[in-house]
C-alpha cells in the first residue's frame, strides 16, 4: 500500500479559481477561530481552524451572477455561522459556570469544585443551541449547512484500473 496523499478537494480548487482578493476577518469571526479547537485528521472529513480560515478570507466578485459563485458565498457564509456560533458557545458556557460558582459562595470549595465541570459541559450545548439562534444557522438550508461542512482536502485516489 502506497502513502497517503493529501490533496485540496473539488470545492477548493473552484474557490482558489474564483476568488478575486482577500476579505478581511470580521471580528466575531476572527475569536470564534480562536476559539475552535484543534482536530487531529485521520480521515480528512473536517476543516480545520486553517481551513476555516482560507474559506472565510476568500473574495469574490459582488457582479458575477453565476451559480457557481453563488454556491461559494453560500459556503463562506455557512463556515462564517459556524464559526461566530462558537463565540456563543464558549461564553455561555463560561457564564453558566461562573453563575454557579458565585450561587455557591455560601458554600466550601469542595462543592464547588464537584458542580462546576458538570455545568461546564452542559453549558456548551446550551451555548450551542443559543449561537445557532443568535446567528441565524438553525434556519439555514441543509444543503447551505452541507456546503460549510464540505472538507477542504482530501487523500488522493488513484482511478481504478480496469
Amino acid at each position: 500500500m502506497a502513502a497517503n496523499l493529501v490533496v485540496p478537494s473539488d470545492i477548493t480548487i473552484l474557490e482558489a479559481k474564483n476568488k478575486v482578493g482577500k476579505r478581511r476577518l470580521r471580528l466575531l469571526e476572527r475569536t470564534g477561530l480562536l476559539f475552535t479547537a484543534p482536530m487531529l485528521h485521520i480521515h480528512y472529513s473536517k476543516m480545520d481552524r486553517g481551513d476555516m480560515r482560507a474559506v472565510l478570507t476568500k473574495r469574490y466578485d459582488p457582479e458575477d451572477t453565476s451559480e457557481l459563485v453563488d454556491i461559494l458565498k453560500r459556503r463562506q457564509a455557512s463556515v462564517s455561522k459556524q464559526v461566530v456560533s462558537k463565540n456563543f458557545m464558549w461564553s455561555t458556557a463560561g457564564t453558566m459556570t461562573g453563575l454557579v460558582w458565585w450561587s455557591f459562595r455560601r458554600y466550601n470549595y469542595q462543592s464547588r469544585l464537584v458542580a462546576l465541570p458538570f455545568v461546564f459541559y452542559g453549558g456548551t450545548f446550551v451555548g450551542r443551541v443559543l449561537g445557532d439562534i443568535i446567528t441565524g444557522r438553525n434556519a439555514e438550508y441543509a444543503r447551505d449547512r452541507f456546503l460549510g461542512q464540505l472538507p477542504a482536502k482530501i487523500y488522493y485516489a488513484p482511478p481504478a484500473e480496469s
